[in-house]
């Protein structure tokens, strides 16, 4: 990572504020799926909902989100977003049914919807494009990091206290991001209030479809969304049915689950790492690399649960490392390209599209998984997955130098000026 990076001010706030909230956020997932998954004994398609209601709303105000972020303050939205949710999060307290901890998780996944086109936003105005495949790589590596602190420490305080204290130090996450984030600078370009040009005023729609339009005229993107969203549903089959496929295990460590995400995060972290380190990658070839590696993860999953293979405490987390690394290799380079080539002044909007796309495939997903997995059970689901999400990869590489052509050409006059901030 450069230095100049480690010096902007603006940024390591707005990471920090990042970890801060997203170590809140695994110690109250990880508390609630297995509240609901191991001690309420859900079904699957239970389970599936959870995952479902933090999704949904991003898929249907998805794109309205991130045209709303980019024509309003977006430190001012992200902190209201925080705000928001440290309330609902404090509800989680009080739900004694799975309807009431669906209606709290859907508000905060409303409220997500909004943070993340304004957060990326922020984060285009922040750092300046030569430095942003660092940026991504160690958003990254706090998002992975979290992944494995989030879970030890959530079950280490639900064990020894309950769910409650996860939940209100959850709250307390959003309550302290919210304070950090109050101190970001101020953009020095105006995207408050309604939108006009010569005169006329710009609607929600035109704003919204123009930055479709800019999605539609970059190939390269175009490609690698295609890869990413064919990708997470494919994966979303099985990946939200994990504790169920933890239970046809003999002797599986109740704590299995925890320790296999947090598998999943180490592997994230290092991809992160490495990638910060080394940004003359081709993004295509990672991505393709890296379904592949979810794929064989997956699989291998499968085949040791069918043989009920003793140590999966050992092989477990070892198999979700790999699928993290490989994750990490699919998420990191698409997100860097994005950010690099699209203009600061409709970076809400085209990631609005891009969330609305992708979070759709994590809504089929886990529904249309949770059925088959009903019908057909957890672990041919998980070897359809992995064969599936191998042929895929295998698929790509044929077309890769075609694809990488496109990249090649993909207009310079299509990069906006890069914003930057003031204190």
């Amino acid at each position: 990572m450069e230095q100049r990076l480690l010096r902007n001010r603006g940024y390591l706030t707005l990471m920090i504020a990042q970890l801060i909230s997203s170590i809140g956020d695994w110690l109250s997932i990880v508390a609630i799926i297995t509240l609901v998954g191991l001690k309420w004994n859900a079904t699957p398609i239970e389970i599936s909902l959870i995952i479902l209601c933090l999704a949904v709303p991003m898929a249907l105000f998805g794109p309205f989100a991130g045209t709303f972020a980019d024509r309003f303050n977006r430190k001012t939205l992200m902190v209201l977003s925080d705000l928001v949710r440290a309330g609902l999060v404090i509800m989680l307290i009080f739900a004694s049914t799975i309807w009431m901890v669906y209606m709290c998780l859907f508000g905060i996944g409303l409220f997500a919807a909004l943070f993340i086109p304004a957060k990326n936003g922020k984060l285009k105005e922040l750092v300046p494009d030569s430095q942003m495949k660092s940026a991504m790589s160690v958003t990254s590596m706090i998002d992975s990091g979290t992944k494995v602190l989030g879970p030890l420490l959530s079950g280490l305080l639900v064990t020894a206290f309950g769910s409650n204290p996860v939940f209100l130090i959850d709250s307390a996450t959003f309550v302290v991001s919210a304070v950090l984030l109050i101190t970001l600078p101020a953009s020095v370009f105006s995207n408050e209030g309604s939108v006009e040009e010569k005169g006329k005023t710009i609607s929600f729609k035109e704003d919204f479809l123009e930055g479709v339009s800019f999605m539609k005229g970059n190939q390269f993107l175009l490609v690698g969304l295609s890869i990413l969203t064919i990708s997470l549903l494919i994966l979303q089959l099985s990946d939200s049915q994990i504790i169920v496929l933890i239970r046809e295990l003999t002797n599986a460590s109740p704590d299995l689950f925890g320790i296999l995400v947090t598998g999943s995060g180490l592997g994230m972290f290092f991809s992160g790492w490495l990638l910060a380190k080394k940004t003359d990658y081709k993004p295509i070839l990672l991505m393709l690399l890296g379904v592949c590696g979810m794929g064989v993860s997956f699989g291998l999953l499968a085949v040791f649960t069918g043989m009920d293979l003793e140590s999966s405490i050992v092989w477990g987390p070892g198999l979700g490392l790999i699928a993290g690394f490989s994750a990490g290799l699919v998420f990191i380079p698409f997100q860097a390209a994005v950010q690099t080539d699209t203009p600061v002044h409709i970076t809400g909007r085209v990631f609005g599209v891009i969330n609305s796309t992708t979070t759709t495939a994590t809504i089929i997903g886990p529904l249309l998984g949770g059925i088959l997995v009903t019908l057909f059970g957890v672990i041919p689901m998980f070897i359809a997955t992995g064969t599936l999400l191998i042929i895929m990869s295998f698929i790509g590489l044929l077309f890769r130098s075609k694809i990488e052509r496109s990249e090649k050409v993909v207009s310079k006059s299509e990069q906006g000026t890069q914003g930057t901030a003031s204190s």
